[in-house]
This record gives C-alpha cells, structure tokens and sequence, in this order.
C-alpha cells in the first residue's frame, strides 16, 4: 500500500508517483528522457542496462524489471535477456564489450557512493574508449537512480511482482517517452 493516496488509474512504480505529483514528476521525468532516451553515443540499450543494474544494486524491484525490460526491447542482440541477467548476477563474467563494463563499474560505484568513482575506473574507461560524455552520463544515470529506486521504495509505491507485467510497460514507455509518465496514459 502505498505511503499516499495514489488516483486508481495511475501507474505502478515511479511513473505513478509522478502522476501523482506533476510539479516534481515533470522535470523529473524529463531527465530521465534525456539520459535514456536523447541522441548519445551510448544505445539507448545500453543506458537501460545501466539503469537496470544501479537499481539491481539498490535492490529497487521496480527499476530492475522496467529497465531490464526496456534494455532487452532495445537491444539488437538476440541474447540480450541472457546478457542482463548475466550482468546483474555477476558483471565481471558478463558478455558486454570492456568500455559497458567499465561503465557499469562506475554506475555501480555511484551505488555506493560518489565518491566511490576513482580516477582509475575512469582512466580504465577511457583506455577502452569511453568519451567524457559517456562517463558523465553514466555517473548521472547511477546517481539518477539512486533516487529515483528510492523514491520508488520509499514511497512504497504499486510494484507488479509477476515479471511479465514489465514487457507492455517497457514497450508503452520505449513508444511513448519518459515523458508519458508525468502526463498519464
């Protein structure tokens, strides 16, 4: 049961609490249209997956499952399922190439703190090709997450347990934006 009084149509998850609240689910729906979705040299994939793997580390059910799902949708690699789950049961066996890895490392050290993030996960990066933009997106979409898996859990918002839910969720959001969040269906 969620900590306020959600309207009966709203979503599950944060898409519902920025429903529920416009003058912050706005701008904050916005940012994650920009990390997630704007033009970078990152896929759109590829940010899912980060997303999907900060929150796998902050143990937001919601996150995992939504952005998991939104990275396997997007992702051109017919094992894409198998690479997710690999990647948040163990990243360092995982299939991705040496720079997703390397950001991934620093999307999870902002788990744990920013400053966490060391100048040589950073030189590692960069050795394999990360740009200042892919390292500082990627340190917004791990801090990004942080808050947005606790403002998900916090507010004990409607988590769908059954991971089917997800597929239409994530195929609404890909097709419709981040933005749809804030406005409603």
């Amino acid at each position: 049961m969620p900590h306020v009084t959600m309207p009966a149509q709203a979503f599950p998850g944060t898409p519902g609490l920025m429903q529920y609240r416009l003058e912050t689910g706005t701008p904050l729906s916005e940012l994650a249209e920009v990390l997630l979705r704007d033009a970078n040299s990152l896929t759109r994939s590829e940010r899912e997956l980060m997303a999907a793997y900060a929150s796998s580390l902050n143990d937001c059910y919601f996150c995992t499952s939504t952005h998991g799902q939104m990275s396997v949708q997007q992702s051109a690699d017919p094992d894409a399922r198998a690479v997710l789950e690999k990647v948040l049961a163990d990243l360092d066996s995982a299939p991705v190439s040496p720079r997703i890895k390397a950001l991934l490392r620093i999307a999870g050290a902002v788990q744990e703190s920013g400053r966490a993030v060391t100048a040589d996960m950073v030189a590692v990066a960069r050795e394999h090709g990360a740009t200042d933009t892919e390292i500082h997106d990627t340190v917004l979409i791990g801090a990004a997450f942080a808050m947005y898996n606790r403002y998900c859990d916090g507010l004990a918002a409607v988590v769908p347990e059954d991971p089917a839910s997800y597929v239409p969720m994530a195929a609404m959001i890909i097709r419709d934006g981040y933005s749809m969040c804030a406005r409603g269906h």
